[in-house]
């Protein structure tokens, strides 16, 4: 049984064509064929149930794929542990995140401890993400909700409020506090700039009681903030964000705390646990749980 044979096999395997799989490994579609067959008569039992060029896994080869996607998931960690003891490692880092507000001030004060190490980033949903982490595509993750699966790690780096941006309208001016269900006939304007933002609008929106009505959902903060200012809407904004432009938009618009439930949102870090991550990844991880984080500017 060769590597090649196996490469061959998970090809074949994901495209479900035979013609199909020969172009893309830039094979004859006979020599490809035979291949299989070999890896085949190596095992004992046929993999696939044939109907003409069209192919399918049967039962011992969706067996058999799932143990080889795992063993040259195995292979990959083995090389960047050799690449890492060998110092052939190539210093990068790749991270997906939900949250692009505080990467900027993250990746810049590692950078300044770690110059030569390169950060790929990738802005991704938290469902992507988890596929993400157990394929191996990424080392770690920032998210504002805790990735889920069995085999996740996820560490809490900070915590913020949640405030009702609101228009500066006479029932709402004179208020410090609202319960949410008081807005649930209110027109919401969702944020999208962190991809699981809505997810969290939703949540708080249903632990209140209700299904919030979203009229608008974009990403330029500056466009929903005159949006509720003209009453097209209520939105959500954190309070770190507010107390740093309170100053500008404090004649215009209003904020209120909110209660039953209280609003507040985790941003963490998720890795596979017990994976082994190369010495540049590692060094990030350490980096981001060990400091002290300041909302406003990211952290200090």
């Amino acid at each position: 049984m060769e590597l090649q044979q196996l490469r061959y096999f998970q090809t074949v395997a994901r495209l479900q064509h035979m013609t199909q799989a020969a172009e893309e490994l830039n094979i004859t579609q006979p020599a490809l064929s035979r291949t299989i067959s070999r890896l085949e008569e190596d095992i004992g039992v046929p993999l696939f149930e044939r109907k003409g060029r069209h192919i399918r896994l049967n039962p011992y080869g969706e067996i058999f794929l799932t143990h080889l996607e795992r063993s040259f998931l195995e292979l990959d960690q083995a090389k960047k542990k050799i690449n890492d003891m060998a110092r052939i490692e190539n210093l990068s880092v790749s991270v997906a995140t939900t949250n692009v507000s505080i990467f900027p001030s993250l990746v810049s004060s590692f950078l300044l401890q770690y110059p030569d190490i390169r950060i790929r980033q990738y802005l991704r949903s938290d469902i992507n993400m988890y596929h993400l982490l157990e394929k191996g595509e990424i080392d770690m993750c920032i998210s504002s909700e805790p990735i889920e699966g069995p085999d996740i790690q996820w560490h809490p780096l900070f915590s913020e409020e949640l405030l009702l941006l609101v228009p500066r309208e006479e029932r709402f001016v004179h208020r410090r506090e609202i319960r949410l269900m008081e807005v649930a006939g209110e027109r919401f304007i969702s944020s999208n700039t962190s991809y699981d933002s809505s997810n969290w609008l939703e949540k708080f929106c249903a632990q209140a009681g209700f299904t919030p009505k979203i009229a608008f959902e974009g990403n330029d903060s500056v466009v929903i903030g005159e949006m509720v200012s003209l009453g097209l809407g209520i939105s959500f904004i954190p309070k770190p964000l507010w107390e740093k432009f309170s100053e500008l938009l404090k004649d215009r618009l209003h904020v209120l705390t909110m209660t039953e439930p209280q609003c507040t949102r985790t941003t963490g870090i998720s890795r596979i646990m017990g994976r082994y991550l190369p010495a540049a990844a590692n060094a990030f991880y350490s980096f981001a749980i060990q400091r002290t984080w300041d909302t406003q500017e990211g952290f200090a």
